[in-house]
């Protein structure tokens, strides 16, 4: 599909903050719908083609929007801390490592089925790199793995907050999480999967999209949610998405050179030199508060030794950055 010509223009005379709406509206719309055909993961690869669109205008004639992003759109990180402070009672927050937007149909149709209240769903999105130790920095972590048998002390954003980092099975987190009122749980999954299986060369997003229906669908997943959910209210988010690369369109020979001396098989660089002289351009240079870093603009691919990955994430593409948020309570 194309843009349609009304939106293009929208895009083009809004405001960032407005245009960054619109965009992350557009992508919630193509990627959280019910699914409505089987199997379901062509479906997933159908979406996924959609939002396509989106990146090729942000990567042509809108790439300036990325440098209003943080001004602009609701970061992850300042949102879990702004429901955290005002969500009274129990609560929890589970990070699914590189949850995407194409995952929302599973959670939220299970949910619903499965009895559990849905209070909100809508896109938020990660910081800049989107990147796992930053999204934890961000919200006043060290690092992912400190969270882990609660060993995130006191001085993060989320105050009194139960912590636990894992990459165990659902049925034993579940056995993880006590009577503490309040929980901060991080799970690996399917960050786990993106870099060390579904990267590879003949595999990706089709087989992900499997994998992510045998969990998002499977009792194991639902009995630890339902565990985390006693007594709490839950939101389902992550810290960044990722981009289905190896359906990317490959680079020339001229722009592979390039990319492959600064971004090697990477989305971003902290080299801080000035971006090429291409075009539009090929990569960013963005100021971010988590310092300055090129990055490879829109949906790019390029020859690499041992194959470009078929799934990664730091790059600038919308599902790289946006990512799910699934409020949900269970009356037990």
């Amino acid at each position: 599909m194309t843009l349609e010509l009304q939106f293009f223009e929208y895009l083009q005379k809004s405001s960032p903050a407005d245009a960054w709406s619109a965009i992350l509206d557009q992508a919630w719309r193509l990627c959280a719908a019910p699914l409505t055909s089987s199997p379901s993961e062509k479906e997933i690869l159908k979406r996924d083609r959609a939002v396509s669109d989106i990146d090729d205008f942000l990567a042509t004639s809108g790439w300036d929007l990325w440098q209003a992003y943080e001004k602009s759109v609701p970061l992850t990180s300042d949102r879990l801390v702004s429901w955290w402070r005002d969500c009274l009672g129990g609560k929890a927050i589970l990070i699914l490592d590189a949850l995407s937007l194409r995952e929302c149909p599973w959670l939220i149709s299970q949910a619903e089925a499965r009895g559990f209240t849905i209070h909100d769903t809508n896109p938020t999105v990660a910081e800049l790199p989107a990147d796992t130790t930053l999204f934890a920095k961000a919200l006043g972590f060290t690092q992912r793995s400190d969270l882990s048998n609660n060993g995130s002390g006191s001085a993060h954003r989320l105050s009194d907050a139960h912590t636990e980092s894992t990459d165990i099975p659902w049925r034993d987190c579940a056995d993880l999480v006590g009577a503490e009122p309040f929980w901060f749980f991080w799970h690996h999954w399917p960050d786990r999967q993106i870099h060390n299986i579904y990267a590879k060369q003949g595999s990706g997003l089709l087989s992900l999209a499997n994998e992510a229906e045998a969990n998002l669908t499977g009792d194991d997943f639902w009995f630890f949610v339902e565990r985390l959910a006693t007594g709490r209210r839950v939101v389902i988010t992550a810290d960044h998405g990722y981009a289905s690369s190896g359906n990317f369109p490959d680079a020339n020979k001229e722009q592979t050179e390039y990319l492959r001396e600064i971004f090697k098989g990477g989305r971003w660089n902290n080299v801080t030199d000035k971006p090429g002289a291409c075009v539009p351009p090929l990569d960013l240079l963005l100021e971010t508060r988590h310092g300055r870093h090129l990055f490879v603009n829109g949906r790019r691919k390029w020859k690499i030794t041992g194959g470009y990955p078929t799934l990664t994430h730091g790059g600038l593409t919308i599902l790289e950055v946006a990512v799910p948020w699934i409020e949900i309570s269970k009356i037990n």
